[in-house]
């Protein structure tokens, strides 16, 4: 996460959270200082009983917002800093408006400021990586994860 010429006036960690497919996890904390560098992969998973076309599964990911948070660790709860949400068929599905990294492809997006938070937006970049695989349950019935 990039924010040029913003000094954060509290000193406490931040961290990351992400919220998809109905699962949250966050980052391991980082110190206030930008640029913040978040060097690890959060693996989300999910089963989609019922489903058994594609199309289906997208028009269902249209429906469920993706949300990260930018949140420092300021007592008693921390502050939320900067937020961002999409449709998760969009977060997970991009147009290919993206730039290639070393590793893959990367995106780049702006977060929207909390009042908490002074200066310009946090620009986020990451990638994202989807697998939707076909399985079956033991009762016979196929859906897609």
């Amino acid at each position: 996460i990039t924010c040029p010429g913003v000094v954060l006036k509290d000193k406490q960690q931040l961290y990351l959270s992400v919220f998809v497919l109905g699962k949250y996890k966050k980052t391991e904390c980082v110190p206030a200082v930008f640029p913040l560098f978040f060097q690890e992969r959060l693996l989300f998973e999910k089963a989609f009983a019922n489903i058994v076309d594609p199309g289906d599964l997208v028009k269902l990911l249209e429906f469920d917002t993706a949300v990260l948070e930018l949140i420092q660790l300021v007592p008693p709860v921390g502050k939320v800093l900067a937020t961002y949400e999409e449709n998760t068929r969009d977060f997970l599905f991009p147009d290919p408006k993206l730039t290639h990294g070393r590793r893959g492809l990367e995106r780049e997006i702006l977060m929207k400021r909390s009042p908490f938070f002074t200066g310009i937006a946090p620009k986020l970049r990451f990638s994202t990586t989807s697998l939707i695989s076909d399985s079956l349950f033991s009762l016979g019935r196929s859906h897609i994860q």
